[in-house]
């Protein structure tokens, strides 16, 4: 006992101890700082996401407004019922990047889905605490009561007209809504169906799943009013978007890069998630139903399936040639910047008059070209990567409205095409 007093006292009365004790209060004050930092930034973390997810995710308010309208009779859908009535469509992960626009991802009849639906922010955002959702009389207001199957085509013909200019094709694409229309298969169409279907053809991405081939874009599986249900979302090409928001930012955008080559596919496998994007630029210049614009180009929206093939994650940025003209041409302008119609398709300015042109700087296929110079010659194979390399500079040059460089636009996709295919067919990865 003597013993363990005596080196009590050595150890209280000596000078590392003398010294440790002077040197505490000072490590004291430094860790409840740190500490108390830490539940600041995470306290403001926390906050941020759930005031950001409150605002972004308001799936419930769609199915309320939704299902009121189905069981007043206003409305109607092939997956109203299980929407509505027998509860069967789970609404799962909350997807949207803009309050108007909801996305969830969901579960229905066993299949992953993607349920998409919109809600419109009320007049005076100050007094209120949740959007007003899209008033009855402004979202299934047409057509009205009274209306003949023969109007409501003429009237669907001039909205396709209005939105994708006028083309041979259109009549075919009018008959495709009206089969459209017919939700419950009984050969005629409702006013509840008419208005549903009218509704649907006001949302952008709607009317591009109908003008687009299936093979490219997610396929439409039901709806309800102007919610509607597509196939489950793609994987991403884009792994930084698995990074939380506040970070992404202040990443470089090499990190970026390395990060994509980390946890991307490996090279085979993007080179043939590459030739599915060029082939639907080639879609989009040559379709069926006229030319449209990539008008966010970015590899957040390239997605693929479990089997490597292409599908387009986000159709939202892509716009009808007709509705881009329509919004640039005779737009006031100072500069270039100001004749932008989404993040990135933009005209020239006429400086002379002041007003924006039509015709677009950049066409898709040099935007693409720019995501797959990052995309694809990382880990390339050697021998590819000079000639991959220098065909992808040319592509990025391309400019000028695409209709007066088709030959051009054409050879400089087809060439592409041409070398990664060689690359991988005849291996696992074709």
């Amino acid at each position: 006992m003597r013993r363990l007093r005596r080196l009590a006292h050595l150890v209280l009365f000596c000078p590392f101890s003398k010294g440790l004790q002077s040197r505490l209060p000072g490590l004291r004050v430094k860790y409840v700082f740190l500490v108390w930092l830490g539940v600041f930034v995470g306290s403001w973390m926390v906050y941020v996401h759930y005031s950001s997810y409150a605002e972004l995710c308001r799936g419930h308010v769609c199915q309320v407004v939704i299902c009121d309208q189905y069981r007043k009779g206003i409305i109607s859908g092939s997956i109203c019922q299980d929407l509505c009535s027998l509860h069967e469509v789970e609404w799962r992960a909350c997807l949207s990047s803009v309050p108007g626009q909801q996305v969830y991802s969901g579960l229905w009849q066993g299949k992953e889905v993607t349920i998409k639906c919109g809600i419109e922010e009320g007049l005076d955002p100050k007094a209120r605490s949740e959007p007003a959702p899209r008033q009855e009389l402004l979202l299934f207001d047409k057509p009205t009561r009274g209306t003949s199957i023969k109007e409501f085509r003429e009237m669907t013909l001039s909205f396709l007209k209005a939105n994708l200019g006028d083309l041979p094709s259109l009549p075919a694409l009018v008959g495709q809504v009206l089969l459209m229309a017919d939700f419950n298969k009984d050969s005629r169409v409702s006013l509840a169906e008419a208005k549903s279907v009218w509704a649907l053809l006001q949302r952008n991405e709607f009317l591009l799943l109908l003008s687009l081939q299936e093979e490219h874009a997610s396929r439409l599986l039901g709806s309800c009013g102007d919610l509607y249900v597509t196939e489950g979302i793609p994987h991403s090409s884009w792994h930084g978007a698995a990074l939380p928001t506040l970070l992404r930012p202040l990443l470089p955008p090499a990190l970026h890069t390395v990060l994509q080559q980390w946890l991307g596919p490996a090279w085979p496998w993007r080179a043939k998630i590459a030739i599915g994007l060029l082939e639907f630029v080639e879609e989009l210049f040559h379709g069926a139903y006229g030319t449209f614009y990539m008008c966010e180009t970015t590899l957040a929206n390239v997605g693929y399936t479990a089997q490597y093939d292409f599908k387009m994650a986000d159709l939202q940025q892509v716009a009808p040639e007709a509705t881009v003209r329509r919004f640039l041409q005779g737009r006031p302008c100072r500069h270039s910047a100001d004749c932008t119609y989404g993040r990135d398709c933009r005209a020239p300015c006429d400086k002379l008059v002041r007003q924006c042109k039509g015709d677009l700087i950049q066409p898709n296929l040099a935007k693409v070209c720019e995501l797959l110079r990052d995309y694809l010659l990382p880990g390339a194979p050697a021998d590819l990567r000079e000639e991959l390399g220098r065909q992808l500079r040319t592509c990025t040059t391309l400019s000028g409205l695409a209709s007066q460089v088709e030959a051009h636009h054409s050879l400089v996709l087809s060439h592409l095409k041409t070398l990664l295919w060689k690359e991988i067919s005849n291996t696992r990865y074709s």
